[in-house]
């Protein structure tokens, strides 16, 4: 039994459609509303919350593999429930700032979560993603009314990942053999700068996206009211105000643990144009 946590988020609701596609079985999604989540037939709703450890008892059930994505409760007793249920291998998404930006705080806490299950017990996996291209989501409704976004950094790219291949290699992990204690840079196939990702979203649309940059001081001024000063700093600093080679780097992991290419930027664009008509 593998159990996926966020299975109705990007990467959860990715990885529990290509678990079924691959005839993994059985398969479990942990959702708050069982009644809401539309899972593949087979596919097994259970009725969880992750900030209540307490809950996550009928859904730890018989599991013997977990995809975790932390932060949504006290990541301690998930990782205690989860080796008190007879989980035997836990897939983590970290984030690749735990190497290229340890002094924020959030990727102290993902260093930490990390360690957590590392001093587990249970055998681990961890990937470590940049970017998603699923931020880009951030600009849907700028683009829906005005065909335009506001962006600090326009022509500073990232190698920014699909979440379908981190929902890939989480797959591969889950399912195939080797992957036990080890640690996964996930990245997309090219660097790509916002400007290029609007002239993508653009053609996807069949309609030109203008792209007008900003100072950071007034980005700052937009994000802080929505996510506070210091995450919005720090989000600042990864779009571009404290960029390293590490962070910029193009990793080959998702084809070389998947056996496929990383996707383009522009794939995820045309997947989700319906976001920004």
């Amino acid at each position: 039994m593998i159990l996926v946590t966020g299975a109705t988020g990007n990467i959860g609701s990715a990885l529990v459609r290509q678990l079924h596609g691959a005839g993994a079985s059985p398969v479990r999604g942990l959702t708050r509303d069982a009644a809401r989540a539309s899972f593949p037939d087979g596919v097994e709703a259970v009725e969880g919350d992750l900030a209540r450890p307490a809950s996550l008892k009928p859904a730890l059930d018989g599991a013997r593999s977990l995809f975790l994505v932390p932060g949504m409760g006290t990541d301690a007793d998930v990782l205690a429930a989860a080796r008190q249920a007879g989980v035997e291998h836990v897939v983590l998404v970290s984030s690749i700032t735990v190497r290229t930006h340890p002094h924020l705080p959030a990727a102290a806490e993902n260093l930490a979560v990390e360690r957590l299950l590392q001093d587990s017990g249970m055998n681990w996996t961890i990937l470590r993603p940049t970017q998603f291209a699923s931020n880009a989501l951030w600009w849907a409704e700028s683009i829906r009314e005005h065909r335009s976004i506001r962006v600090p950094y326009a022509d500073t790219g990232l190698p920014a990942v699909h979440p379908a291949d981190i929902a890939a290699v989480a797959r591969a992990a889950l399912t195939g053999p080797g992957h036990h204690g080890r640690t996964y840079a996930l990245t997309g196939p090219e660097r790509i700068t916002p400007r290029q990702q609007a002239r993508a979203i653009g053609a996807a649309l069949g309609d030109e996206v203008s792209v007008e940059e900003i100072s950071r001081e007034e980005a700052h001024r937009q994000m802080a009211p929505f996510m506070g000063a210091q995450t919005a700093h720090a989000v600042l600093d990864l779009m571009g105000g404290d960029v390293n080679d590490e962070l910029l780097t193009v990793h080959d992991t998702v084809s070389h643990v998947t056996g496929s290419p990383a996707r383009p930027f522009a794939q995820w664009a045309a997947e989700n144009v319906a976001a920004f008509r």
